[in-house]
């Protein structure tokens, strides 16, 4: 197979707002929470109570289908809060974090010399496990299961998405360190991707199996990826991992201790300084981006993909970036009338296709509701992927286990069907569509 794959099929979407190539630092965080939302089909069991000293490390909950998927604390302090919402459901666990940080003593082996299960009982006992994600169903990896390959991409192609470039340029040896480790977990290859003409010092690792991908997004979806090198058949089992856990995990091998502090993005057009910030994972939204208008939707991640957060909420466990963009609550006269010059569309009913290299300052809303599926075609024409939409999300509405299996409902997570979601006239939730034929299947199984 070529090393270098080219998608012809896709969009960008370009945004005002793009985070500069500056880096800040952001202040200690009032609180920092653990959210077992952040994660697929996890019902989680408390381990700590209000008030409980904890260290970076120490364990605030464990998924009661798998005991031993531990969620651990990012900082060192007390357990201020636990929240909880409609029937006790719990949202997240929230410490306050002390002004000097205790780790807690994990025993960190030799990824080249340790046994396979002593590096599935070090990621576990850290929490980091949580981070390696399973396909099928997009869920935590399954620690008794052995995927077929490992994939990691190493760039991120949705709007606005920071540069891994600039983000990891400090932590290459932790990256190396990372997926030696991750190659220990697999019979097969580790996948690297990275994009074309940007490849950074990927293309440098060792002991990969290195591939470079050009084209619009969602090109560097790493569902999309594992589509064109080695797709998910029936009884096959993958693990996904993203770039920067790749680096966490690798810090934690070469220093012996944890730390869960990352390079994020903060971008969009009501960004007051779009740039790139440190930040320890699960902090307060407020120490981040300061005090933001109630006008501005705040989201953890992308613009496609994320999640709207509010702004005493914290970030979302695998967000990369936050993004600020205008609320879409102001009523346009006869916009539909309008010649849009400002509106970005697929459609030539806008003129947005006369300035392929504008920038634009979109809001959230939809303009229009929800109607009937239409069977145009459109979606196959930016899903750089051989799957028909339209029949498998009518496959998953209708609960047609059979015909969502043989359509591809194993290849595919809700984000890789964000781009399809923009582009419909139709205004279908087909990324909550997907989820829900997904847990339908895990159900069922």
């Amino acid at each position: 197979m070529s090393k270098n794959i080219k998608l012809r099929k896709g969009l960008d979407i370009k945004l005002v707002g793009k985070a500069e190539a500056r880096l800040e630092v952001a202040p200690m965080a009032k609180s920092y929470a653990v959210s077992p939302l952040d994660y697929e089909n996890v019902t989680p069991k408390l381990l700590v109570k209000v008030g409980d000293k904890v260290e970076v490390g120490s364990a605030l909950f464990f998924d009661k289908n798998n005991p031993r998927i531990l969620f651990t604390s990012p900082v060192s302090g007390v357990v201020s809060a636990i929240n909880r919402g409609e029937k006790r459901k719990l949202l997240n666990v929230a410490v306050e974090p002390d002004q000097a940080q205790q780790v807690k003593e994990i025993k960190v082996v030799n990824p080249a010399k340790a046994e396979r299960s002593e590096i599935v009982e070090m990621l576990l006992e850290s929490g980091l496990w949580t981070r390696i994600v399973e396909r099928p169903y997009g869920i935590v990896a399954n620690p008794d299961a052995t995927p077929k390959a490992i994939f990691v991409s190493a760039f991120d192609s949705a709007p606005l998405a920071p540069d891994y470039n600039f983000v990891l340029k400090e932590e290459k040896a932790n990256v190396e360190a990372g997926l030696a480790l991750l190659a220990r977990l697999t019979n097969g290859k580790v996948h690297l991707s990275a994009r074309k003409g940007a490849e950074g010092y990927m293309e440098s690792i060792k002991g990969v199996e290195y591939r470079t991908f050009e084209g619009k997004h969602p090109v560097g979806n790493v569902g999309v990826q594992i589509h064109h090198i080695d797709r998910i058949a029936k009884g096959d089992i993958v693990w996904t991992v993203n770039i920067q856990d790749v680096a966490i995990m690798g810090r934690f091998v070469n220093t012996g201790k944890l730390d869960m502090s990352k390079i994020i993005a903060v971008a969009g057009s009501e960004a007051q300084k779009p740039c790139y910030k440190r930040i320890i994972s699960g902090a307060a939204v407020e120490s981040i981006v300061g005090k933001v208008s109630e006008s501005v939707r705040i989201i953890s991640g992308d613009v496609l993909t994320g999640v709207t957060t509010a702004a005493d909420g914290y970030i979302a466990a695998q967000a990369n970036m936050i993004t600020l963009i205008p609320e879409g609550n102001v009523y346009e006269l006869l916009g539909w009338a309008m010649p849009r010059t400002h509106r970005f569309s697929v459609s030539r009913a806008y003129f947005s296709w006369l300035s392929p290299g504008k920038e634009y300052k979109l809001d959230t809303n939809l303009n229009g509701g929800e109607r009937p599926f239409v069977v145009t075609g459109l979606y196959e024409e930016y899903l750089p992927m051989d799957i028909y939409v339209s029949y498998l999300l009518k496959a998953i509405l209708v609960k047609d286990l059979d015909k969502m299996e043989n359509l591809g409902l194993y290849e595919v997570l809700p984000e890789d069907l964000a781009l399809c979601e923009f582009v419909d006239p139709s205004k279908i939730e087909m990324q909550q569509i997907v989820r829900d034929g997904i847990n339908l299947m895990i159900k069922e199984s």
